[in-house]
């Protein structure tokens, strides 16, 4: 009886300990981004994002671009997770990118750790490229 007791409370202490904790997904990844020209300043950008989703409390749920600096010039919302289909490639057209701007930075974002640490740097290509 105070053997199974003592097991019993050790597994307690164990899922206890266990519950709250971010689940293991990690941070998304950038792993790919396509810049296309479309005219008057604007691009579509093509943005493939690695991410173990693990369900509605914690999946991918954006991507940005950016200027060098850091500031956001466009945002990609993920409306649900993608748990089965990893990764996966989301589009955004209409990307305004100011005059002079050569270069962008994209990032994904997930619901438990924020701005993932690895993004991707992407030269734009002029117009009809």
């Amino acid at each position: 009886m105070r053997r199974c007791f003592s097991a019993l409370f050790l597994l307690g202490t164990v899922l206890f300990s266990l519950h709250g904790q971010p689940a293991a997904a990690g941070e998304p990844s950038v792993l790919k981004v396509r810049a296309v020209a479309s005219g008057g300043g604007s691009y579509r950008f093509d943005v493939t994002v690695r991410h173990d989703d693990t369900g509605w409390d914690h999946y991918a749920d954006r991507w940005e671009v950016l200027d060098a600096s850091g500031k956001v010039l466009a945002t990609r919302v993920l409306l649900h997770p993608h748990e089965t289909e990893q990764p996966f490639t989301r589009s955004l057209s209409g990307v305004r990118i100011p005059a002079g701007l050569s270069r962008v930075i994209v990032r994904a974002h997930d619901k438990v750790h924020g701005n993932g640490s690895q993004t991707f740097a992407v030269d734009l290509p002029k117009k009809g490229s």
